[in-house]
C-alpha cells in the first residue's frame, strides 16, 4: 500500500469501522451485510446525486477530505481514495473505495455542477452524507435519486 500513498492514491482517512482479526470459523459465522428495511431484503442503497450552481469543484485535495469525511458520518469503512485534477477546467474525478462499496465524483467547476455516486451496503446510511459534501459545495440544488440495488425477492 506505500506504492499506492507515494502516487497520491491512498487516502489520509481510512478507517477501520469493519476490521477483525478473528478468522471465519464457518459458512455460518459470515455476513453478507444485505440490508433488511420497509419489508424489503436488498444489497444496498445507491444515490445519484446531482449538485447544482456548486462552488469549490476543482480542488482535489479538499474534494477527498470532504468525501472521505462523508464516509466516515454515514459509517462507512475507507479502503483508500484515489483523485485526478483535469486541466484546463479544473474537474476532477475521483473515488473513495469503502468495504461498504464507494463514493465517486465528476466535477465540470465551468458548469458550477458535480455528479456524485454513494452505494453503501450494511448499516451504512449514506444520506447522511449529503449534508457534508453540501458544507463544501454549497449547491444551490441537489437532487438525488435512490435505488435499492440488488433486491432480494421474498
Amino acid at each position: 500500500m506505500n506504492a499506492l500513498a507515494q502516487l497520491g492514491m491512498v487516502s489520509e482517512h481510512p478507517s477501520d469501522n469493519q476490521i477483525s482479526s478473528a478468522p471465519f470459523s464457518s459458512e455460518d459465522d459470515r455476513k453478507d451485510y444485505f440490508v433488511e428495511k420497509d419489508g424489503m431484503k436488498f444489497a444496498g442503497t445507491h444515490l445519484l446525486v446531482d449538485l447544482w450552481d456548486a462552488r469549490n469543484l476543482d480542488d482535489p485535495e479538499q474534494i477527498d477530505r470532504t468525501l472521505c469525511d462523508a464516509a466516515i458520518t454515514a459509517g462507512a469503512t475507507i479502503l483508500h481514495s484515489h483523485f485526478h485534477h483535469f486541466t484546463p477546467n479544473g474537474g476532477v474525478s475521483g473515488v473513495v473505495v469503502l468495504a461498504e462499496s464507494h463514493i465517486s465524483i465528476h466535477t465540470w467547476p465551468e458548469r458550477n455542477f458535480a455528479a456524485v455516486d454513494i452505494f453503501m451496503c450494511g448499516a451504512c446510511d449514506p444520506h447522511l452524507a449529503i449534508p457534508v459534501m453540501q458544507r463544501l459545495f454549497q449547491a444551490g440544488r441537489i437532487e438525488v435519486d435512490e435505488q435499492r440495488r440488488g433486491r432480494v425477492q421474498l
